[in-house]
């Protein structure tokens, strides 16, 4: 027990850590693991993964998903969005999704990690922080895997992109499009400026 109370001493509430990183302090980690999970001291998040739940009046709170994210693939270059954001746009979405968005340079795959589902997709490049712009870019390169209209939707999109900043929108489409996302986008483009050449 002196041993286990010795490992939990190095532990703080709220912590995310992972097997590796315990058993540089014990030589019986996997022992002691058991009986602090056992203890309701620890919860495992999944396999080599654990948090020290931090208690609140409301009861233990869950560790927040950039902790777990960050915990979990030993990184913090990502960025962690969901599917709901794109209901944001204005586009006539209202669909709602259990799971995160997790672009990294990593892991492939779905996960679940302390009861939150992630979709984690590698990409070379993705921006620091959400934008108007790359959720766009985002939308349309996974639309075919959402469960809306797409039809109306690119209507809606086709109507609302004369007001967003032509130039960031095209960074955008330059930097993070599918093939088939850059083509729809090269045909507005293209539609709009034979458009404006007639009009002047």
């Amino acid at each position: 027990m002196r041993k286990v109370e010795n490992l939990k001493s190095h532990l703080r509430p709220g912590g995310l850590y992972r097997r590796s990183d315990l058993e540089k302090l014990t030589k019986s980690v996997d022992r002691e693991l058991a009986e602090l999970v056992s203890a309701q001291v620890l919860v495992k998040v999944r396999h080599g993964l654990y948090e020290y739940p931090k208690p609140s009046r409301f009861g233990l709170l869950p560790p927040s998903p950039d902790k777990l994210v960050k915990t979990f693939l030993k990184d913090d270059d990502f960025l962690l969005t969901s599917p709901n954001d794109f209901n944001s746009l204005g586009f006539g979405t209202t669909q709602l999704y259990n799971y995160q968005v997790v672009y990294n340079h990593k892991r492939h795959g779905r996960f679940e990690l302390g009861g939150q589902v992630f979709e984690f997709c590698m990409k070379p490049h993705f921006p620091k922080k959400v934008t108007t712009e790359f959720l766009l870019v985002e939308f349309l390169n996974n639309l075919k895997h959402l469960a809306e209209d797409r039809a109306s939707v690119l209507a809606n999109v086709k109507a609302k992109m004369p007001e967003m900043c032509s130039k960031r929108l095209r960074s955008a489409v330059k930097k993070f499009s599918k093939t088939s996302t850059r083509k729809f986008f090269e045909e507005f483009f293209d539609g709009n400026q034979r458009l404006s050449s007639r009009a002047a």
